[in-house]
């Protein structure tokens, strides 16, 4: 099984949504992964951003194209 590594954070729930729909159309496989935790009513976004993309290695040069386009 192929390892997963984190390869951006994210700033919002916009951007994850748009990239998250970019990455599933083009079919790159990759996790979402949100800061978000209810015990602290989402204090971890405030400070680490919205959250983070994990993918395999061999995709990160794509994922990372993909979040230049999206965020400029």
């Amino acid at each position: 099984m192929e390892r997963n590594i984190k390869i951006v954070i994210l700033k919002n729930e916009i951007e994850a949504n748009i990239i998250g729909s970019v990455l599933k159309e083009r079919e790159i496989p990759h996790v979402l992964i949100s800061y978000y935790d209810s015990a602290y009513d989402g204090i971890f976004q405030l400070q680490k951003g919205w959250g983070h993309i994990e993918a395999p290695q061999e995709y990160k040069s794509q994922i990372l194209k993909v979040y230049k386009d999206i965020t400029r």
